[in-house]
């Protein structure tokens, strides 16, 4: 029995994701999608019969993104759907826990979006401004997702994650939880498609 710890993760694709040496290689499109959409944001404690999974946070912000900006470039538009892409390894650790935990997540989670990033073609590291970019609309979809699903109140939510902007009714059609094969099956489509459009 060998005694070097595992850290590599196997995916039903068959491939091995080393979490200190995560290769692009080893990344797919399905084990991402199939991961995500069974990954509870909010540690699962949201309203619904379905959980809010990383899936569908993931397209709630690319949504948000649109509006914010609707001539994003493709690869934009791509950062912004995977900017939550290494919880399908590691999942979606809520923020007052990583706080405590500290670098160590942070150099995990970074090497992991470097590792995914390449595979769809990206820059390892996005640019600060494309990172700011993203900050806003996930902080947007934070405050939706808290107010709507997760219990908060508005002037509580407002202090954790600022005051929302004016955003489009139909963007609220993406906080009603889905099946994590509706979750899975649209996150998928909608990478296949904005990797598939022009630059």
């Amino acid at each position: 029995m060998s005694k070097e710890p595992r850290v590599w993760q196997r995916m039903l694709s068959g491939r091995r994701l080393d979490l200190l040496n995560p290769s692009p290689l080893d990344v797919e499109l399905d084990d991402i999608a199939h991961g995500l959409a069974r990954v509870a944001r909010w540690n699962g404690q949201t309203a619904g019969d379905h959980i809010f999974s990383v899936a569908q946070h993931s397209l709630l912000v690319e949504a948000i993104a649109d509006h914010l900006n609707p001539d994003m470039s493709r690869a934009w538009r791509l950062a912004t759907l995977l900017h939550d892409a290494p919880e399908y390894v590691i999942g979606d650790i809520i923020s007052p826990f990583k706080a405590v935990i500290g670098d160590a997540y942070k150099a995990i989670e970074g090497g992991l979006l470097g590792a995914i990033h390449i595979h769809f073609g990206l820059a390892p590291e996005p640019a600060a401004v494309l990172k700011r970019f993203i900050k806003r609309a996930d902080r947007q979809a934070a405050y939706l997702e808290a107010t709507h699903l997760a219990g908060f109140g508005r002037e509580e939510a407002e202090k954790f994650f600022g005051r929302p902007e004016p955003l489009p009714r139909a963007i609220l059609n993406y906080l009603e939880p889905w099946p994590v094969s509706e979750a899975e099956e649209r996150f998928s489509e909608r990478v296949t498609a904005v990797t598939a459009a022009p630059p």
